[in-house]
């Protein structure tokens, strides 16, 4: 399934279902660029401040922030015609 499938939501599906991703270990992770996307974000610059914050509150609330946030390298399209560039992005686990 590609990005655009994921992010495109069937009604009665939660958007965040539609989202979630699976490793080869069968654990469970959402992309941070997924949710943005579907939270509304038009730039991600903005949602990673609220990543951040959420790894404050991770912290502050006595969890390992490892345990709940990855960060990963994922590829991202700019342009149909030419390859796509290495970009920082996390997973978080529930």
């Amino acid at each position: 399934m590609d990005k655009e499938e994921r992010l495109s939501t069937p009604k009665g599906i939660s958007p965040f279902e539609r989202i979630r991703c699976t490793n080869a270990a069968a654990a469970e992770y959402w992309s941070s660029r997924d949710f943005a996307q579907v939270l509304g974000y038009t730039d991600y610059r903005n949602f990673a401040q609220a990543v951040q914050e959420a790894r404050v509150a991770c912290f502050n609330s006595g969890q390992r922030i490892e345990d709940h946030f990855v960060d990963i390298t994922e590829m991202i399209e700019i342009e149909i015609s030419k390859a796509s560039p290495e970009c920082p992005t996390m997973s978080s686990t529930v």
